[in-house]
This record gives C-alpha cells, sequence and structure tokens, in this order.
C-alpha cells in the first residue's frame, strides 16, 4: 500500500524536476548589443557615484574638504580653505561636518541607483527605469549651484549629466517598446 502511494509522488517529482531542467536550459531571449552596453555604462555610472562619495569622505576626514571643491570654497569664501582653518576653525568644522553628510548622502544614494539598476532594471520593471531618472535631481542642482565656480567640478557633473539621460533613452524601446508587454 505505501509502495502504491510512493509510485505517483515520485513520478510527480521526475516531472517537475525535468519541468525546471528545461526551464534552466531554456534560451534567454536576446538583446541587442547596445542594450548591453548601455546597461553596464549604467552600473559604471553607479560605480562612479559610489567613487566620488567615498572620495569625498576620504577627503574630509584627510583635510576637511575634498579637493575639487577648493576653488568653489575660495570663489565663495573669498578665502583659501586653510586660511579659513586658522581664521574660523568652528566654521570650517561645520563645512566639513556638511560636506561628510553630504558624501553619506551620495553614497546612499549611489548604492540604491546600483542596485536598481542591477536588478529591477535588468528585468526590465518599468518603474526601474522612472526612479532611475531621480538622481538628475540631484545632479542638475549640483552642476548649477556649484560647477561654475570650478571648471574641475563642471567637468566631473557633466558627466552625470549628459550620460544618464542618454543612457536611459537608448533603453526607451527596451521598456515601452511594441514588443515589450505590459506590466
Amino acid at each position: 500500500m505505501n509502495r502504491q502511494s510512493d509510485e505517483p509522488v515520485s513520478e510527480e517529482m521526475t516531472r517537475r524536476e525535468s519541468a525546471n531542467h528545461a526551464a534552466q536550459n531554456r534560451p534567454r531571449t536576446s538583446q541587442p548589443l547596445y542594450l548591453l552596453v548601455a546597461w553596464i555604462l549604467l552600473l559604471l555610472l553607479g560605480a562612479l557615484f559610489l567613487f566620488g562619495s567615498l572620495s569625498d569622505l576620504l577627503a574630509d576626514g584627510k583635510s576637511g574638504i575634498p579637493s575639487d571643491h577648493l576653488d568653489a570654497f575660495s570663489t565663495i569664501a573669498g578665502m583659501t580653505w586653510n586660511n579659513a582653518k586658522l581664521s574660523s576653525p568652528k566654521i570650517t568644522h561645520y563645512i566639513t561636518s556638511l560636506e561628510i553628510a553630504y558624501a553619506v548622502h551620495e553614497l546612499v544614494f549611489g548604492l540604491l541607483f546600483l542596485i536598481i539598476v542591477a536588478i529591477p532594471f535588468r528585468r526590465r520593471a518599468r518603474w526601474a527605469w522612472w526612479a532611475c531618472w531621480v538622481p538628475m535631481l540631484a545632479n542638475i542642482t549640483y552642476t548649477l549651484t556649484m560647477s561654475h565656480y570650478s571648471t574641475t567640478t563642471l567637468v566631473y557633473s557633466l558627466i552625470a549629466d549628459v550620460a544618464l539621460p542618454v543612457v536611459l533613452l537608448l533603453h526607451l524601446p527596451a521598456f515601452f517598446g511594441k514588443s515589450r508587454s505590459a506590466g
């Protein structure tokens, strides 16, 4: 009696294993090479966000301000960072605290961006495409408020300002094209 009841379970397990094996060996739907390259560029942009925030944190700990912020500081404050540290140590301590907080915010947003690009964006979740536009608010704000004080900062900020929209727009057909099912 046990033998008869075990046989259907065994047959069911064999069928499930066979279906799982077939699903695993099913070829992935191919995508154009440019989409793969564009997705890798998004990952690299996310890595740039992380690198920028980590290097800012290191500089904040070492000298109190990142080196690419020195020109902007000097232009706005009317004195060098070193002179400001000597004449107003409490104010420069406050600025360093703001720089650290800003860098940690950048780090968090960089990590979130990378997670979104690596998982739901890769799976073509439409919300992920929209969510990847959010860093543009910070990017453009930074460019408009700070980068006109420093050529170096302008160059760094324009990389994200230009690259992110271009790469996201390259993905438009994959997320919203005719062959894409709704969802």
